[in-house]
């Protein structure tokens, strides 16, 4: 692992566990309504994107952020469904 793969991995980690605390009250509160349905499609599609980028880099930071990011997006999803 090189200098830049490291500081990708701390950004990755830090900016998917940034998300966390927000889903996590989301859950616990089964409060979705101020999640937009066009905010969550527009950011789980980038989401997704970044991770194919990953792959085509055989980014390693890139592929695991975006992967945990997309899930959290798409538990959100759920919640907003099950929760409406």
């Amino acid at each position: 692992m090189n200098y830049f793969e490291l500081i990708g991995l701390i950004a990755g980690t830090l900016t998917t566990i940034s998300f966390i605390p927000q889903v996590h009250k989301s859950f616990k509160t089964k409060g979705v309504k101020d999640f937009s349905w066009l905010y969550l499609l527009i950011f789980g599609t980038g989401v997704f994107f970044w991770f194919i980028y990953g792959l085509s880099l055989n980014s390693i930071p890139i592929i695991l952020a975006n992967i945990v990011t997309f899930i959290l997006v798409l538990s959100l999803v759920f919640m907003k469904v099950k929760y409406k």
